[in-house]
């Protein structure tokens, strides 16, 4: 147990650092808390086992592709991407944009879908695997404003100071009405996002529709636009979602 632990510490790390070229060892040994000799062994180890891979020149160490490899297998057995792509896909065509699906993972959420847009040339871009906190950005308001107010409270409770949560509850109440979230300059300056929540046939929160748009050419028409596709996309995938659960076996 002690090893596996130690091993997902060192992933963890490396996940970290997933946008720099690598990590040295001896940077690996501090971040984990190791000794260089066991950090050694433990490296190697994973190296058998593709979970890391080291660069022969720089001497680097980075994420191997083996997590890659598990994450698609994962990924595609669940049930409702075969019903969420699809849509995403026409979404991203319909509005030139970049188009995400965001899940709730405790209290962030990850990016597990990204459709680009091949006709614009100007694209938000982030990175699949990327974890956000839930109370930052369009699609994770959305969630957080969908769910049961308890537990977007108890997330609440663990990412902001006590006399912010009051102001922060009043702004998920107006999406909540308005039926969708909008961001702007929130994670990246010049940037505006547009999402919606979408729902399984329990009623579940399983993931947000999201639309990345830079802010300078972002007309009222413009985002009226978007706007009115993002839901339309989050109907079409909850309508889905329900008629297959509810289809005769």
């Amino acid at each position: 147990m002690q090893s596996i632990t130690r091993a997902m510490s060192v992933a963890k790390v490396l996940a970290a650092h997933a946008n720099d070229k690598g990590i040295s060892i001896s940077e690996l040994s501090k971040q984990c808390e190791l000794p260089l000799s066991t950090m050694h062994r433990l490296l190697q180890a994973m190296i058998k086992q593709s979970m890391v891979e080291q660069d022969e020149h720089s001497k680097l160490y980075r994420l191997g592709m083996v997590w890659l490899e598990y994450g698609l297998q994962v990924y595609d057995t669940i049930d409702y991407v075969s019903k969420v792509r699809p849509e995403l896909e026409r979404l991203s065509k319909e509005v030139e944009e970049s188009v995400y699906l965001s899940k709730p993972v405790g209290i962030e959420a990850m990016i597990v879908e990204r459709i680009d847009s091949e006709n614009n040339p100007i694209r938000i871009y982030d990175q699949l695997g990327l974890r956000i906190p839930m109370h930052i950005g369009a699609a994770n308001k959305s969630m957080l404003a969908a769910m049961p107010s308890s537990q977007s409270e108890s997330i609440l409770s663990q990412l902001l100071p006590v006399g912010e949560i009051p102001n922060f509850l009043q702004t998920l109440s107006h999406i909540t009405k308005q039926g969708y979230a909008i961001s702007h300059s929130e994670r990246t300056e010049g940037t505006s996002s547009i999402a919606v929540s979408i729902k399984d046939s329990l009623g579940q929160i399983i993931g947000a529709i999201s639309v990345g748009v830079v802010s300078f050419n972002l007309t009222e028409e413009r985002l009226a636009f978007l706007t009115s596709k993002v839901i339309e996309t989050g109907n079409n995938i909850s309508a889905k979602l329900k008629s297959s659960n509810s289809a005769p076996s």
